[in-house]
């Protein structure tokens, strides 16, 4: 059976696990990894989570992901392949459906790249819109208990709006 969606109360912790895993891609990625940033709901204090870190690891050419995919293996990760999003690479650590950490690979400064860190630091310095943001995953895990599908696409829209905000913002500066 799937694991529930639990939002849980922001934990200082999880930088902390971020820090540890940056740590470990960077002695298996080098030079490979022009950035690795911490993104996601666990990358923003105060901000209530599913207790998995997210991390973002920008590369110049996606196809230098290819070489990874063993060494990453090694350490827990699973490859996973998504069509849908043909700009990305996705690897999983622990379970299915109950997994630790998600790493998300785009090519640096990209537009998903991009989008990924407007939305984290938009939700940094917006504390009211981090309340709305919040309020709306513990409304979705409930809804959505068990469908993690669902509860994704349902954040869908407050997060592609968050970014516009985040865009018009960083563009009438």
């Amino acid at each position: 059976m799937d694991k529930p969606i639990i939002i849980k109360d922001y934990n200082a912790n999880w930088v902390l696990k971020f820090e540890e895993e940056k740590n470990t891609l960077k002695a298996i990625m080098k030079e490979k990894a022009v950035a690795i940033e911490h993104i996601g709901s666990t990358s923003v204090k105060g901000l209530g989570a599913k207790e998995i870190i997210d991390i973002m690891v920008g590369v110049q050419h996606l196809k230098d992901v290819e070489e990874f995919i063993e060494p990453l293996k090694d350490i827990g990760y699973e490859h996973l392949s998504h069509a849908q999003f043909p700009n990305r690479r996705f690897f999983r650590k622990g379970l299915w459906r109950a997994g630790t950490h998600h790493l998300h690979v785009y090519e640096y400064g990209s537009k998903e790249w991009s989008s990924n860190l407007l939305f984290r630091d938009y939700l940094r310095t917006h504390p009211l819109v981090l309340q709305e943001y919040q309020q709306l995953k513990r409304d979705l895990a409930e809804k959505h208990h068990f469908d993690r599908a669902a509860y994704t696409e349902s954040k869908a829209p407050f997060i592609i709006d968050t970014i516009k905000k985040a865009e018009n913002d960083k563009n009438n500066l």
